[in-house]
């Protein structure tokens, strides 16, 4: 069924779940996005940019497993970046036949690192929003505080005032609307209740012993050299150091890198100097 502005769509991973995506339809001569969302949340978060942009080209913005409409894994030690891949190469093969410009919003991020490093022909751009190969140790220690706890809130406004309380320090800016839009895209209402739109699960692994040394991601994010490609970063985020960021510029200097003041992780592309790169970013796709 149709809703507004985009259709639903489906795919299967290797290990047997529906995965679900919107599509929102636009010109088939254009690059379509590909827009991959972060860790704790879903294809909600790219409406703004989806609303905008869909007409001009095919949006699809993905709901990872055990995220939005997506099945729950049965083993939650498959939310990880590996799997994750794997169903990103299922959803391009089934539904992408043309390169996709990847929008990666933090894990979605390292996620498009991770296909340019092992599957580049399949894509025509990148945009990385608010993450590199090195990940703060301040935001992935809040990010631990808080993934996996399953809190259940009274009505909609009780919700956006939890988020607030979360983080207000990194959106000074924003009212009470703004966190209302906020608690929409995050959550879901479930017997009479609004709760966190993911699995619980997903925090699983990281209870797990952490590798050392760390992956390092550096071989594949220079793979992004020679692609059109975008580097977002929120003025306050903790999870993109600007000491990072800046490395990326250095190492890759034909990308285009955004600053965007008074924000901090995770932008939300809707932002007025977001919404000036991307089209930079489209227009040069475009032309090549």
């Amino acid at each position: 069924m149709a809703k507004p502005g985009y259709e639903d769509g489906y795919w299967y991973s290797a290990d047997g779940l529906r995965l679900h995506f919107r599509d929102y339809s636009g010109d088939s001569d254009k690059a379509p996005l590909l827009c991959v969302p972060g860790l704790t949340r879903n294809a909600r978060d790219f409406e703004g940019v989806a609303r905008r942009l869909a007409g001009k080209r095919r949006v699809i913005a993905v709901d990872l497993r055990g995220r939005g409409e997506s099945d729950y894994a049965l083993d939650p030690l498959s939310y990880v970046p590996p799997v994750y891949l794997q169903d990103l190469a299922a959803l391009i093969a089934s539904h992408c036949p043309e390169r996709v410009v990847l929008f990666g919003t933090s894990l979605g991020g390292l996620l498009a690192m991770l296909l340019s490093l092992t599957m580049r022909p399949t894509l025509a751009g990148v945009l990385l929003n608010d993450v590199g190969p090195v990940l703060g140790a301040e935001g992935m220690a809040r990010i631990r505080s808080y993934v996996g706890r399953d809190r259940r809130f009274a009505d909609w406004d009780e919700a956006a005032q939890a988020i607030a309380d979360n983080h207000a320090g990194a959106f000074p800016d924003y009212g009470k609307a703004d966190w209302l839009v906020w608690a929409h895209r995050m959550c879901r209402e479930e017997d009479g209740a609004i709760r966190f739109d993911y699995d619980m699960g997903i925090a699983e692994p990281f209870k797990l012993p952490q590798p050392e040394p760390a992956f390092d991601l550096w071989p594949a994010f220079e793979t992004l050299h020679g692609l059109p490609s975008l580097l977002t970063r929120g003025e306050y985020s903790d999870v993109l150091a600007a000491e990072t960021a800046s490395e990326m510029a250095m190492r890759l200097p034909m990308m285009d890198f955004v600053t965007l003041p008074r924000t901090g992780h995770a932008p939300t592309l809707e932002e007025p100097e977001a919404a000036a790169a991307i089209d930079r970013l489209l227009a040069q796709v475009d032309h090549e």
